[in-house]
C-alpha cells in the first residue's frame, strides 16, 4: 500500500506515535534510570543523567507524568520532598528497551564498520 498526500504519519507508520512518545531526546534516559534504579528524587535523576539541565529535566518529567509513564509523589514535610517512579505503563516498555539494548550490543559495531567503510570511500 502506497501512502498518498492525505495519509497521516500514524497511518503511514503505526509506530511513529510510540517513537515520538518514548524516544524523544531525554525521555529514554529518564525512563531507563527509573526502571533500573527505582524511585528517585529530582537531584538523583539529574546526577544520574549528567548532562541534562534542570529546566529540561523538569519539562520532561512533567510530560512523562502527563503521559502516564511515571508517577510523581509529593511529601509534605520540611523540607518538601518529591520522588519520581516509573509507572506500570512505563514499566511495560522494559521489554522494548531490553530488545533495543540487545540489538545495540550486536549491531552497533556493524554500524561503526559501515560508517568507516562509507567514510573511507568518500
Amino acid at each position: 500500500m502506497r501512502a498518498d498526500a492525505s495519509t497521516t504519519p500514524e497511518q503511514a507508520c503505526p509506530i511513529a506515535p510510540v517513537v515520538d512518545l518514548v524516544f524523544s531526546r531525554w525521555t529514554t534516559p529518564i525512563l531507563w534510570a527509573l526502571n533500573e534504579f527505582g524511585r528517585q528524587r529530582f537531584v538523583e535523576l539529574e546526577r544520574r543523567i549528567g548532562t541534562i539541565t534542570p529546566k529540561v529535566l523538569t519539562q520532561r518529567l512533567r510530560q512523562l507524568e502527563r503521559d502516564g509513564l511515571l508517577t510523581r509523589t509529593y511529601h509534605a514535610e520540611v523540607p518538601p520532598r518529591v520522588e519520581y517512579e516509573i509507572s506500570d505503563l512505563g514499566r511495560s516498555l522494559a521489554p522494548l528497551f531490553a530488545t533495543l539494548a540487545d540489538w545495540s550490543a550486536e549491531n552497533l559495531p556493524k554500524v561503526a564498520e559501515a560508517r568507516s567503510a562509507y567514510d573511507s570511500s568518500s
